[in-house]
């Protein structure tokens, strides 16, 4: 494993796998952290890769995602492929001795998830999730306050994530199941992440989906039951949503602002009156999740406390529930 020094002038150098709007986000971003730099791109498409390369300093290029991964001058591999390639080129990288940050979900399914984390621990290298909300300033502090009960014992959470995506392409990621497609792997994960954040695994599960003529899932509504604690979940492609969550108490309430997932503050409504929280992120927001994997790697921790492996584990085992009561096996799964 390297384990790299604190010294803040050590630079931690970062390879891109997947040059994709997500990942245009997350290297503009990697741009604000001084304890990283872009040293490797690697697309499908020389073109494509050569573009990005250039647009955020990258002085390795290349149009073969192994090439890149055997390159000796990359600490860190971020994997932002479609879900059906997070496995297979988190293994290769892991194996590569690479430490690696991979999109959400982890893995397709939990069996992808634990093999992907016995890789890790076998090639002593660090793995994380990309879940990006979860180093959110906001959510930070909205964590905070929940676990000291601030707003008394909740009773109940609301979250949704929604957009129009009826009009992509029927192959593309988004309405093709044998790209994992669907709302819940793809926007599902951040309403089931936040109910899991402040509440924890539930005791029951129900849930209903809507599933397109492609045969990919396009709504997801969920009931997580934790007895005296109920969290209404919600995805889907049909339509936009708000998505200003909420999370009531015995004691108050929280608002999250409007996108919620990366928001830039929250509100906090307690016997009548409001406070506002204004905690904007640094860059769009991906800024946080980097710095976290940096702090990891300097103090040679494999994985993060605040997105641990078990959370992983968690996670994708609420999302494989809700497929598996809706009967979403996808082709390649068969």
């Amino acid at each position: 494993m390297v384990k790299f020094e604190s010294d803040m002038r050590t630079l931690i150098r970062w390879g891109i796998l997947g040059p994709g709007k997500i990942a245009h986000s997350f290297a503009g971003d990697l741009q604000l952290v001084e304890t990283g730099v872009l040293n490797a791109v690697a697309s499908r498409s020389m073109e494509r890769a050569t573009a990005f390369a250039e647009t955020y300093d990258a002085p390795y290029v290349f149009d073969d995602y192994d090439a890149m991964l055997a390159l000796d001058t990359i600490d860190v591999v971020y994997i932002a492929t479609p879900h059906t390639g997070h496995e297979m080129w988190a293994l290769k990288a892991m194996e590569q001795g690479k430490h690696v940050l991979c999109e959400k979900p982890l893995g397709i399914n939990r069996s992808q998830v634990e093999r992907m984390i016995a890789c890790a621990k076998k090639n002593g290298v660090f793995l994380m999730e990309a879940l990006w909300t979860r180093f959110n300033p906001s959510i930070q502090k909205i964590k905070q306050l929940v676990d000291a009960k601030k707003i008394g014992e909740i009773g109940y959470l609301h979250a949704d994530f929604a957009f129009y995506g009826l009009d992509k392409g029927e192959e593309g990621r988004l309405l093709n199941p044998e790209l994992a497609g669907g709302s819940l792997l793809d926007i599902g994960i951040y309403p089931i992440f936040l109910s899991y954040l402040l509440l924890g695994k539930p005791k029951n599960i129900q849930s209903s989906v809507n599933i397109h003529h492609t045969g990919a899932e396009v709504q997801a509504a969920m009931l997580f039951d934790y007895g005296n604690t109920k969290a209404l979940l919600y995805s889907g492609l049909t339509s936009n949503s708000e998505m200003r969550a909420e999370i009531q108490g015995t004691g108050g309430t929280i608002f999250i602002d409007s996108r919620w997932h990366e928001t830039q503050g929250f509100s906090v409504i307690r016997d009548g009156v409001t406070k506002e929280y204004g905690l904007p992120t640094t860059g769009k927001g991906y800024s946080h999740e980097i710095n976290e994997v940096h702090s990891c790697l300097q103090s040679g921790q494999l994985e993060s406390e605040q997105w641990s492996h078990a959370n992983s584990l968690d996670l994708i085992t609420l999302l494989d529930t809700v497929r598996q009561q809706s009967n979403i096996v996808f082709p390649f799964e068969k």
